[in-house]
């Protein structure tokens, strides 16, 4: 595998609950899993593969600390041949219409710098209204619900994690 990081944004703690799991199975230190606080352009140098994710919030927004910066470095850097796959937790039930909306802004800054973005996962499995996070019936990454769905949380990421462990 390249180097890979996990960049996040996280409230109350379930994203980066979810990003130290994402990279425990996928065998990557904890040193290269960036709070998006902590997360600097310079840093992009560094890294093959981007694994970014996001809680999902208000009317399908990304987590608020992304846009503190690590969407504006997302938006302002040139992102071919880079990697990124992406990830988002949300609520099906309560915000069925946005549901991981979030992920949305993610992949439209990442593909319109040039990155290649792999790990979308078909929308079938899950319970929710609409997201713009889907296109063409798939989620443009793994979507995940510890409110609701919080069961499958586990078998989603090892599938997801299969999926993606090859391109990284």
């Amino acid at each position: 595998m390249k180097k890979t990081c996990i960049i996040y944004g996280s409230t109350t703690g379930t994203c980066e609950g979810l990003a130290s799991k994402i990279a425990e199975k996928l065998g990557i230190a904890s040193q290269d899993v960036i709070n998006v606080n902590d997360f600097k352009a310079e840093m992009l140098s560094l890294y093959d593969n981007l694994i970014l994710g996001t809680s999902t919030w208000g009317a399908g927004d990304l987590q608020d600390d992304w846009y503190g910066g690590g969407l504006k470095i997302l938006q302002s850097n040139d992102l071919t041949g880079k990697t990124v796959a992406i990830f988002g937790c949300g609520d099906s039930a309560s915000y069925g219409d946005t549901f991981c909306g979030g992920m949305a802004e993610l992949y439209d800054a990442v593909v319109s710098k040039g990155a290649s973005v792999i790990g979308k996962v078909d929308a079938d499995d899950y319970m929710f209204e609409s997201s713009a996070a889907v296109i063409n019936d798939e989620f443009v990454g793994l979507a995940l619900d510890e409110d609701n769905e919080g069961d499958k949380t586990e078998a989603r990421i090892d599938k997801w994690v299969e999926q993606i462990k090859n391109n990284l």
